[in-house]
Order: structure tokens, then C-alpha cells, then sequence
């Protein structure tokens, strides 16, 4: 049995749920994921009441080190994204 939900799994319950084809299911998750990605790109935050927040959060430029070799090496400035979860969303997954 697999244990991880994937994007084909979410199609098929939108399928079911809705009564939206596969391929408009599939338009549909893609849309939505989009608009998260342009919402972190552009505000840095999207909130998504009873699931919870994403939040972009800059990494600055830091030296790190190659743990086989030893040796320095500098990371670049980044972009990192964390989720916080709504208590709505633990109380659920806890249950």
C-alpha cells in the first residue's frame, strides 16, 4: 500500500467529489498551486484559513562545508518556503 498522497490522488477525488473530468481536476489543482506559488513570489505569505500559512522566508549568503571533504564552500542567498499548519489541521490529523 502506498502512503503518500499524490497529485493523480487528488485528481481522482476531485473527479469523484465534483464530477470534474480527470484532465479538468488536474487544470483545476494546477491553477490552484499556481496561485499559491505567485502568492509566496509576489506577498511572501499565503493563508489558507483552516489549513494554515505559507510563508517565503529569505536564507542570506553563509560559508558552509562539504562534510566528506572538509571544505569550505559559500551558499548562496536564497528563497526557502515553510508551512505552518492551522490548529484546525492538527486537531484533524491528531484525531
Amino acid at each position: 500500500m502506498n502512503d503518500t498522497l499524490t497529485r493523480a490522488d487528488i485528481c481522482n477525488t476531485i473527479n469523484k467529489k465534483l464530477g470534474f473530468s480527470i484532465s479538468e481536476a488536474a487544470e483545476l489543482l494546477d491553477s490552484v498551486l499556481d496561485e499559491v506559488g505567485k502568492g509566496l513570489k509576489k506577498e511572501g505569505l499565503v493563508k489558507l484559513t483552516g489549513f494554515g500559512n505559507f510563508v517565503a522566508r529569505t536564507k542570506n549568503k553563509r560559508i558552509g562545508r562539504n562534510p566528506k571533504t572538509n571544505k569550505e564552500a559559500v551558499i548562496s542567498a536564497r528563497k526557502s518556503i515553510a508551512f505552518n499548519a492551522s490548529n484546525i489541521l492538527k486537531k484533524n490529523v491528531n484525531e
